[in-house]
């Protein structure tokens, strides 16, 4: 057998698609890739692998697959998806093109596709950078010199007011898009872990009683019922 990684994009791990992988016979193999894939998550391609030595039995080649972080983005791919932040939040999406899309902040069709290879790849990737961008602003504030529970009313209240302009039809029109709901799955993990972290620490300096962190941290920081 033989065992190789291969990295796919955000975008594919949370909507599917497929990856082309070459072979020891020098030929590529499509894999396809299921939605809400996550990294670490490993395919079996059977005869594939190395042909065993004096025998007509061929070993299998296993796939696993890496989520990529999101590509560096120029400048001015930048200040666009600061403007489709904006407008997908405050006029929504559903109905517009690609083309639409390009007019409305004045770029080329060309300079969109660049970004991402369709509009709900687009709209993933509007979304994804909006939400690590809270999750930085949350976070930085928070210092040393805070006991757990300032810290964790002041993270919190960022990621809390972060989020109160999205309105209630973007929501409803993110929720349509495949693997959207996987992508702010995997951002509420990452609310609930620090909520918890600061929660253990509350515990273990007298600041509160004991209690179950686990469960109290994912009702405090659960980020899908304001998204």
């Amino acid at each position: 057998d033989i065992f190789c990684r291969v990295p796919i994009a955000m975008v594919t791990g949370a909507l599917g698609g497929h990856i082309d992988v070459p072979t020891v016979e020098g030929a590529m193999t499509r894999v396809e890739v299921p939605e809400g894939t996550e990294s670490g998550k490993q395919f079996r391609l059977k005869g594939k692998g190395m042909p065993v030595l004096r025998s007509k039995v061929t070993g299998d080649m296993y796939i696993q697959v890496e989520v990529e972080t999101p590509k560096s983005l120029t400048r001015r791919q930048r200040e666009l998806l600061d403007e489709l932040e904006e407008i997908f939040s405050t006029e929504g999406f559903a109905d517009l093109t690609m083309a639409q899309i390009a007019a409305q902040v004045n770029c080329s069709l060309r300079t969109l596709y660049g970004i991402s290879a369709s509009k709900d790849e687009l709209v993933l990737t509007v979304v994804d950078r909006r939400l690590r961008r809270i999750g930085r602003a949350a976070i930085e504030p928070l210092s040393a010199a805070m006991s757990p529970l300032e810290a964790l009313r002041s993270y919190l209240r960022a990621v809390s007011e972060a989020l109160q302009p999205t309105t209630l039809g973007y929501a409803r029109e993110l929720v349509r898009i495949s693997g959207a709901h996987r992508l702010v799955d995997a951002h509420e993990s990452y609310v609930i872990a620090v909520t918890r972290s600061l929660l253990d620490r509350a515990v273990a300096e007298g600041q509160i009683a004991p209690v179950d962190t686990a469960a109290v941290a994912h009702v405090l920081g659960g980020l899908g019922r304001d998204f």
